[in-house]
């Protein structure tokens, strides 16, 4: 019943993305735009939906500081298996390496996530301090590997120097930090100026799932056609980083309960649409990245009820 009831809630998630794929194949808007689309969401749209959610946010009363230690713990562990078998796959480039970790190891929280929880649990307040450890240390990585990945000449301290400065001057890093510090501060904004950053953040989710449903649409999604090292980052993902979160939280920082629930079953959801986001912004692996996304949701989904069960028991 989990499983059907979050599927209820994904519909507008499949309308969003249908409808890109739709205009794309009937060629009545092109392809390409895709592009323009994911630098609005990924400059504007998503740093707007952080920014204004993290600063309403209680802070204090959603962080279970030996649950959120227990999930980035096993996160570490993840984003070292994920590179140390890009590096047997034969995957060195620092951009492609960040990549395939953002692949397997951050989820889908925001557009999957939450439509979840809330159907699950009642509530999404327990995905709040995952989104933040994913955009303020996993992305922040991750962004920074992409920069260094392009960076021009110099050595390598000036490099990673550049590298470092470019992903914190990011606007989803930008917005993530000024709506803690702002929040922390208790700095009052006009209701105005909050309204409007809600306004352009509700947009962001169409928006990136109608860029993917375009640059699908062009390109062709071939199930068949899923390459070894695709089903090796889908298998991680919604299978292999689910069950290391549930031993290390449970069996290395003994968390019980809900919290436990929580943080597998968040782990068990998808590659995040951000991952396409990137990979077009800094033109790396982006069939690899779309087909990812969209085969580890429809695998996250079939697998949704096992979970849940699991869990609960």
């Amino acid at each position: 019943m989990g499983g059907a009831a979050a599927l209820e809630k994904l519909v507008p998630v499949l309308l969003a993305f249908g409808g890109g794929v739709l205009l794309a194949r009937r060629k009545t808007v092109p392809a390409e735009a895709s592009k323009a689309f994911s630098d609005y969401a990924f400059l504007f749209a998503v740093p707007c939906y952080l920014f204004g959610n993290i600063y309403a946010a209680d802070l204090a009363a959603l962080f279970d500081w030996r649950a959120i230690g227990g999930y980035a713990a096993a996160a570490v562990l993840a984003v070292l298996a994920v590179a140390l078998g890009a590096a047997a796959y034969g995957v060195r480039e620092p951009r492609a390496v960040a990549l395939r970790v953002m692949a397997g190891v951050q989820v889908n929280t925001a557009y999957f996530a939450v439509p979840v929880f809330i159907t699950v649990f009642g509530t999404a307040a327990p995905i709040f301090p995952v989104l933040l450890f994913q955009v303020c240390v996993l992305s922040l990585v991750v962004i920074a590997l992409m920069e260094l990945g392009r960076a021009g000449a110099g050595g390598p301290a000036a490099r990673l120097g550049r590298a470092l400065a470019a992903s914190l001057a990011t606007p989803l890093v930008l917005a993530c930090n000024a709506g803690i510090l702002l929040n922390l501060s208790s700095v009052h904004l006009p209701k105005v100026l909050l309204d409007g950053a809600a306004f352009v953040g509700d947009s962001a989710s169409p928006v990136a799932l109608f860029a993917l449903g375009l640059h699908l649409g062009g390109t062709g999604l071939d199930v068949r056609g899923t390459t070894r090292e695709e089903a090796a980052l889908i298998a991680f993902k919604c299978l292999a980083f689910p069950l290391l979160a549930w031993a290390v939280c449970a069996g290395l920082f003994g968390i019980r309960g809900q919290w436990l629930a929580y943080l597998v079953v968040i782990a068990a959801m998808p590659t995040p649409q951000n991952l396409f986001i990137f990979a077009q912004r800094y033109d790396i692996g982006v069939d690899l990245s779309a087909s990812v996304v969209i085969k580890s949701s429809v695998v996250s989904l079939l697998l949704l009820p096992l979970w849940l069960q699991t869990v609960a028991s």
